[in-house]
């Protein structure tokens, strides 16, 4: 992991992390368009530390223009969150388990 410099700290530089639950950013083109995106608000990568996460920064000066975006410029994920992602395993878990049993009536 990168650390933050003191010169970023001193020279008024927001810093946010960029999640993506279902490894978003292993796709090149995916996370360009990602970036992309948040370059609108002023965002420029810092640096990939996975699949799942990325680091980026802006000028704090960036934030007055935050009102004309059509999206929140300190979101923290983008794509499936990972609550969406915990009641999806949740749903299919209840959904076999209620199979299993169903055919196991069904089978005596």
């Amino acid at each position: 992991m990168t650390p933050y410099e003191p010169r970023d700290l001193a020279e008024d530089w927001e810093f946010k992390i960029l999640r993506s639950a279902t490894g978003g950013f292993r796709k090149p083109e995916r996370l360009a368009r990602i970036l992309d995106e948040e370059a609108r608000a002023g965002w420029m990568l810092v640096e990939k530390f996975d699949n799942q996460r990325v680091r980026l920064k802006r000028r704090a000066e960036a934030r007055k223009n935050d009102r004309q975006l059509d999206f929140d410029p300190y979101r923290s994920h983008v794509g499936t969150s990972e609550g969406q992602v915990v009641a999806v395993a949740i749903a299919i878990a209840f959904a076999l388990v209620f199979t299993f049993v169903l055919l196991a009536n069904l089978l005596k």
